[in-house]
């Protein structure tokens, strides 16, 4: 075969197909997809709204407490329904439908306490889903009691998202908070609480806690124990959080103690050093606690109490510097000051002064990982 064959045969062989991208449409075709299938949804409910909304085949007549099982036949006193609908929408509806009484081929099932626009909402949300803003706003807590009562989940945590939204007040928390604990409502009851321990001091003074007071004294009992609790647990992370920064100090002016015994920062530096150098490191400096152990040095050098006992800055040094000598992993190339005599001394501690030392290493040790890369003394 020529060259020339072999050339024609090359540019004969067709390209490869571009690998697929967004750009091709194949991402939007999915997107695209993905819309069908919500319009799709959404359709559904349409469809079935219109089944509660028309009544075609309806076989349930729904009353309330008010309501006359007499007019049972009339459309303005009833809610007609689908026993197939309620039966796989709650339990406690299967069961009623069951016992329920049959008149002019409907069976009779009564909803007690609420309205018939309540009963209503609630009739039509277990068919779609569906519900209209205003009526749920105005009609939340007494549909919150219904899907409790008749066991409607996806409906109570409706309820509580708007009850949460829309009607929680200090002047009407109580009340809700005892109501949450009727239905078992662990979000709102948490939200209550919550919102009562924020501003105790507003809340206990609404008529809302002083009916409680009459009415519940063990919840009042046991919201006073748990604002109690709560305000310990409070002062104690508190606590906690104000020792772990005192740790992370500690260990920053570990972290500046060495820096500056070793390299020299600002206007103290070691004897290998040059001040010219020293000057150009110390307006960058990266230590935080570089400028307030520079000064404390200082002051250590130059004050003629230095010794235990002494001034409370100098006893701060001493201290400081008895800290290092026990994080320190170096014998004999630390350029710390006193961190040899330190040492020394450290083997005639007894062992209770030994565990007290252990405990605050490990301590300023874990507020910032480990101290190995500040405790690697050897000049080179």
């Amino acid at each position: 075969m020529s060259s020339s064959q072999l050339f024609d045969d090359h540019y004969r062989t067709p390209k490869p197909p571009p690998l697929p991208c967004w750009n091709y449409g194949r991402g939007k075709k999915y997107l695209m997809k993905f819309r069908d299938c919500l319009n799709l949804h959404e359709e559904k409910k349409e469809a079935w709204d219109k089944v509660f909304k028309e009544g075609h085949g309806a076989d349930v007549c729904v009353v309330t407490e008010k309501d006359d099982v007499q007019n049972a036949t009339r459309e303005d006193h009833v809610i007609l329904a689908h026993s197939c609908i309620l039966v796989m929408s709650s339990p406690v509806l299967r069961s009623l439908l069951e016992k329920a009484p049959v008149r002019n081929k409907l069976k009779i099932i009564k909803i007690s306490s609420v309205t018939r626009e309540v009963a209503r909402v609630f009739i039509r949300f277990l068919y779609s889903s569906c519900y209209e803003e205003e009526e749920m706003k105005k009609n939340a807590i007494h549909l919150l009691v219904l899907s409790h009562a008749y066991s409607v989940p996806s409906l109570k945590k409706l309820c509580i998202y708007h009850i949460e939204k829309n009607i929680l007040t200090k002047e009407n928390v109580v009340d809700l908070l005892q109501l949450a604990r009727g239905c078992d409502a662990a979000r709102l009851a948490y939200v209550c609480t919550r919102l009562i321990f924020k501003d105790f001091k507003t809340v206990s003074g609404t008529e809302g806690w002083k009916v409680m007071r009459d009415v519940n004294p063990t919840l009042e009992q046991e919201l006073l124990e748990s604002l109690v609790e709560s305000d310990s647990r409070k002062l104690e992370r508190s606590n906690k959080r104000e020792e772990r920064q005192t740790y992370f100090l500690l260990y920053e002016a570990m972290e500046a103690l060495v820096h500056i015994s070793r390299d020299g920062c600002h206007n103290i530096w070691p004897a290998d050093k040059s001040l010219h150098h020293n000057e150009s490191q110390g307006a960058n400096c990266s230590f935080p606690a570089c400028k307030r152990i520079e000064l404390l040095v200082r002051h250590f050098r130059g004050c003629d109490l230095s010794v235990p006992g002494g001034c409370a800055d100098c006893k701060r040094m001493w201290q400081l510097l008895e800290l290092h000598s026990r994080m320190c992993a170096e014998s004999y190339y630390c350029t710390v000051p006193l961190c040899r005599y330190f040492k020394e001394k450290m083997q005639n501690l007894n062992k209770k002064e030994k565990q007290k030392w252990d405990l605050l290493v490990s301590r300023v040790r874990a507020s910032k990982g480990t101290l190995s890369s500040i405790c690697y003394m050897k000049v080179s």
